[in-house]
């Protein structure tokens, strides 16, 4: 591949794996650690990832269960959950943090599918964007010798490009869509 083209499709995958790692945060009924991903907690004075201070697991399908590495923790990681926008109760035995997932409501289905849409329509925009970087590059070389009929290439072959990514974020949309509205 070109490598004036290189890396617009760079750009281009970075923006859906950001989209894809968001839908990733999204809860569908069934418990994921993913959504804790963000979740950073008070740890000697350093706002440090939730991950980094305690073992995230999943017993069972709707109850991740965080298990701090110093028992020092728990009453700050109960507070960050709390404060945070996951919509979940903590509840701890002393050593243990379970979240309970509770089942989606048919209208909370409906309204995290048209979140993901709008996400999904943002990141399609971005890629867009991108194109539109490109195209203009693609312009400017042109003015500076290159010949028409290679920047026409040059901009059919982003345009595929462009394709091909809304094409995968609608296909993501599609998935997580039907993965919030069958759970």
């Amino acid at each position: 591949m070109d490598e004036r083209i290189q890396k617009y499709e760079e750009k281009m995958t970075k923006t859906l794996s950001g989209f894809e790692a968001e839908l990733l945060t999204i809860r569908a009924g069934r418990a994921n650690p993913h959504i804790l991903d963000k979740l950073t907690v008070d740890y000697y004075g350093a706002m440090t990832p939730l991950q980094q201070v305690a073992n995230i697991t999943v017993p069972e399908a709707r109850i991740v269960q965080i298990q701090p590495w110093e028992s020092s923790l728990i009453k700050k990681i109960e507070k960050a959950i709390l404060a945070s926008d996951l919509g979940l109760n903590p509840s701890n035995d002393g050593k243990v943090i379970r979240l309970i997932f509770p089942e989606l409501t048919e209208e909370r289905r409906k309204d995290l599918v048209k979140d993901i849409k709008k996400k999904g329509e943002a990141a399609k925009v971005a890629v867009r964007n991108i194109r539109r970087d490109a195209n203009e590059a693609f312009k400017k070389l042109e003015k500076e010798g290159v010949s028409e009929d290679e920047t026409k290439e040059l901009g059919d072959d982003v345009q595929k490009l462009t394709d091909k990514f809304i094409k995968n974020i609608d296909e993501a949309v599609e998935k997580k869509s039907k993965e919030i509205m069958t759970v």
